[in-house]
């Protein structure tokens, strides 16, 4: 199914009357959810529709049961905190935030509201949870891949680029996710026959410096690591791709969707249904606290093929046969 039929159908999915509850009175609970992106981008209606079902198919409707607001702060972060601090303020039942661009910043703002995530790069190191396995404070939900990923990323760019011989690695070096993701890629670059260089995130001008620099020389293919700084840059980080035609794999769809290459990581339709279960759980009384974070148990692979001709590429059968998604 389309991902804006997906959406349509669980808006109206989630107004269905429950049988067994039509005639009780039930206290109202309020849920929020703080978003880094725009209220017209397509990945993120998508991700709140399946958040949306997944409440359903546990017995909350909007409007019975259920209040739900959504805050569409963009990627701009001095909104984002504005929204944080109003939201802290509001003290809701649940806060779903998706990110650590967003979950950070309602972290400094309230430590007793709960706060599910349905993505998070690394939450230990972030500072979100004490472990993984008890996170000991208000803040509990999913990690959007495992380190050892960060590997099969530039596998992929020698599988769809053979004669890729460098690679830049794009990371926010501010965070230990970033640091970490470029040595697992570093570690499995040798047997690749890949030289890998980092380039930082700190702002649009080090990236747009950085690429450029990199692609004066020929072989040259690009990895971008999950971070927030990645997902403020989005636009700019494909555009400079199809500038300098450096075949680049993502490790979120919404890059491919926006002109990217090809994009490798869990499925966060799969996340935001699981995140609405913890909210489930939380509004029955249980506590973040106790509630463990949880890795991915689905991963897509997607690729624009109008990217790939655009860049001169032809696509192995093998890695094909293999996508969940090609965009055309």
């Amino acid at each position: 199914m389309r991902r804006r039929e997906f959406f349509s159908f669980v808006c109206s999915a989630v107004a269905w009357p429950l049988a067994a509850h039509a005639q009780q009175a039930e206290r109202m609970r309020r849920v929020e959810i703080l978003l880094p992106a725009t209220a017209d981008d397509l990945d993120y209606q998508a991700f709140v529709a399946a958040f949306l079902q997944g409440l359903g198919q546990l017995g909350w409707t909007v409007g019975r049961n259920m209040r739900i607001d959504t805050r569409w702060a963009t990627a701009d972060a001095a909104a984002i905190r504005r929204h944080a601090a109003e939201l802290a303020a509001l003290a809701p039942d649940v806060i779903v935030a998706h990110g650590g661009a967003t979950v950070g910043p309602l972290m400094q703002a309230t430590r007793t509201v709960p706060i599910v995530f349905p993505v998070v790069a690394d939450p230990v190191g972030a500072g979100f949870v004490d472990s993984l396995a008890r996170p000991g404070g208000n803040a509990t939900g999913f990690m959007n891949f495992e380190y050892s990923l960060a590997g099969k990323w530039l596998e992929l760019l020698k599988q769809i680029a053979p004669g890729v011989t460098r690679a830049a690695v794009l990371r926010d070096a501010t965070q230990g996710s970033g640091t970490s993701q470029f040595a697992v890629i570093q570690a499995a670059a040798p047997s690749l026959g890949v030289e890998v260089k980092p380039v930082n995130m700190r702002d649009a001008e080090e990236i747009e410096r950085g690429v450029t620099a990199f692609a004066h020389s020929p072989g040259g293919g690009l990895i971008v690591t999950a971070s927030p700084a990645a997902q403020r840059h989005r636009d700019l980080i494909v555009k400079l791709a199809a500038r300098h035609k450096l075949p680049a794999v993502y490790y979120e769809r919404i890059f491919v969707a926006a002109g990217g290459l090809v994009s490798y990581g869990a499925n966060y339709i799969d996340q935001y249904r699981r995140a609405a279960g913890y909210v489930d759980r939380i509004l029955k009384g249980e506590k973040p606290a106790d509630l463990p974070v949880q890795a991915p148990t689905k991963y897509e692979l997607v690729i624009n093929l109008k990217t790939a001709k655009a860049l001169g590429l032809t696509i192995p059968p093998s890695v094909l046969a293999r996508a969940d998604e090609l965009l055309e």
